[in-house]
């Protein structure tokens, strides 16, 4: 392990090596390492860098350890990974990052687990997460999750523990889900490449069928565009959703010219994107036009109460989550012991109940909406991950004021969410940094089903421009 006091990682002369996940894969495979080796040395690696990050919820070491020597098939066959905290995972808790539930652990892997075992992946334990990855930022009165390039910062929420460990070396790629931003925004914050897929891409939660808007997509955290490209190949011979177009192995960079909308400003709030943030996305816009795409100023006409429809639909779940009871969390489930936010959002929720049905039509109807005006307009569009550089750790905190909280989080998330209502794909590419060395992310998106499109393109400009390594 090496630190400063500011940056930690864990990238050492092991059997992981530099490697991304497919680089350890094709080693495995080829017998110059093994699986157990593997696996030994992404765990010495999180017990070195744990106490300075705080990324691990649950560990999983002597199955990992017991599934790397029995041996496994997939195109990831022997790869250690993490599993986000709010998956069933068999023989492991699973917490949601909040003290409400009891650590029970589930008798089998629900189908998100089973569909990322089968890849050949091998969890090491579930990465932490804030409390029912309501924000966006990996904070809890338990823990704190550390930003690897900055320990002083954020690592970004809901997959913020994935997001720390993938960025500081200890596995190479990791699970994650999106509900308003908590894959991409993780990728901004930690350097990593973060995609949410078209809605449906991969298996669903079981929990998420019975959501009213079905905002959740499950994913990966990764360091290089080709784990990515390659998992979801993996993943599609495992389960493949027959409505939408299969992706395949996305191994060769966009070629076509694209048309390109930039929108740097959210039409969601009234705060304008910060200087530095702009300064990372003019730059990522100059790069797209050297590589022969056409990029032109974007004006998405998002309705006016999309952001009052979507702070109703958290709402709707907190009230959901605070007044929750044992047939619907799990035996032992406790609401006493939730979170300021989480009380926070369930009381406003129940102000709402009125409305709800307006703002949950609304929600389902803004599929229709993009996709009508990605249908005239440009192939994608660029834009900021967040309004803001990645904050301080207590910036939004799980001590402070719950409504300052959820104003701070409301104003800083006003460009990802729109796809989880949506159900439309988006990307995070490592495009920046801040004065102190945070990375600096920007997001591509399309419509529905562009995931294949997202990814090529993605290629395009890791070929040209790699992206900074902690490490270096």
């Amino acid at each position: 392990m090496e630190t400063t006091t500011q940056r930690v990682h864990a990238f050492t002369d092991d059997a992981l090596g530099q490697d991304d996940a497919t680089g350890v894969a094709a080693r495995i495979a080829s017998g110059a390492i093994s699986a157990s080796e593997a696996v030994d040395a992404a765990i010495a690696r999180s017990e070195a860098v744990e106490q300075h990050l705080s990324g691990l919820r649950f560990e999983d070491f002597d199955r990992a350890r017991k599934r790397a020597a029995d041996g496994a098939g997939g195109a990831f066959a022997g790869v250690p990974t993490l599993l986000k905290d709010n998956i069933m995972v068999g023989g492991m808790p699973m917490t949601q990052g909040s003290r409400a539930f009891a650590m029970t652990p589930h008798p089998k892997d629900g189908p998100v687990a089973s569909q990322f075992r089968a890849t050949g992946l091998i969890p090491i334990g579930t990465s932490t997460m804030p409390e029912f990855g309501w924000t966006c930022s990996t904070e809890t009165l338990e823990y704190s999750t550390h930003n690897p390039w900055h320990t002083s910062y954020s690592s970004g929420g809901s997959s913020g523990g994935s997001a720390a460990y993938v960025a500081a070396g200890v596995v190479p790629i990791a699970h994650g889900n999106d509900g308003g931003g908590s894959i991409r925004i993780p990728a901004h914050a930690c350097g990593l490449i973060g995609l949410k897929p078209t809605r449906g891409r991969l298996r669903i939660e079981t929990a998420d069928r019975v959501m009213p808007v079905r905002v959740v997509s499950q994913s990966v955290l990764a360091r290089s565009v080709r784990d990515v490209a390659g998992f979801f190949a993996a993943a599609e011979q495992v389960h493949r959703n027959r409505l939408l177009k299969p992706m395949g192995l996305v191994d060769q960079p966009q070629a076509r010219p694209l048309r390109i909308g930039l929108l740097i400003d959210s039409p969601a709030v009234q705060t304008r994107t910060d200087p530095e943030t702009r300064t990372a996305i003019e730059g990522f816009v100059r790069q797209l036009e050297d590589l022969g795409h056409h990029v032109e100023p974007y004006e998405l006409k998002l309705p006016s109460y999309f952001k009052d429809d979507f702070s109703s639909y958290w709402m709707l779940l907190g009230l959901l989550a605070s007044s929750g009871t044992d047939r619907i969390f799990g035996e032992g489930y406790d609401p006493e012991r939730l979170e300021g936010l989480t009380k926070y959002l369930g009381a406003q929720g129940r102000k709402r109940l009125l409305k709800m049905p307006v703002s949950l039509t609304r929600l389902l109807a803004s599929d229709v909406v993009l996709r009508v005006q990605m249908h005239r307009g440009p192939d994608l569009i660029v834009s900021p991950v967040l309004t803001d550089t990645t904050p301080q750790l207590g910036y939004l905190g799980a001590d402070i004021d719950p409504a300052l909280h959820f104003e701070r989080l409301v104003d800083l998330c006003a460009f990802t969410p729109l796809h989880n209502a949506t159900g439309a794909p988006a990307i995070s590419l490592p495009v920046g940094q801040t004065a102190d060395g945070l990375p600096i992310g920007a997001m591509v998106s399309g419509t529905h089903g562009d995931d294949a499109l997202l990814l090529r393109l993605a290629l395009q400009v890791e070929a040209a421009h790699p992206w900074r390594r902690i490490q270096d």
